[in-house]
């Protein structure tokens, strides 16, 4: 398979899941528990791929760098009430300085 029929492949089936998601009959989502459920499924989702890219080693392994440093200042700037993109950019910073001088 070639690169360009891969990325063709992978951007039809998120169209198709996208429109899936239209077509779900509202019976299937309504009524407050399932309604809550469907909320908070993001937000578990986005923590656990945050927590894999964050603490993910090779081999299953625990691996300690400066991506950790950089959520640690996210987190310390979004208690902070800073801007989206300064939180962005702030954790950006706090890696590229830690990798710069050699810590992960």
């Amino acid at each position: 398979m070639t690169t360009w029929t891969v990325v063709l492949l992978a951007s039809g089936l998120a169209y198709a899941t996208k429109l899936a998601g239209y077509l779900v009959p509202e019976s299937w989502v309504e009524g407050p528990r399932r309604s809550r459920v469907l909320t908070l499924l993001p937000v578990a989702l986005l923590s656990g791929l945050v927590a894999i890219q964050t603490f993910g080693g090779s081999g299953g392994s625990l691996h300690v760098d400066a991506r950790l440093a950089a959520v640690g200042a996210a987190i310390v700037l979004l208690l902070l009430r800073a801007n989206f993109l300064v939180v962005v950019i702030g954790a950006a910073v706090v890696a590229g300085v830690l990798r710069a001088i050699g810590w992960g």
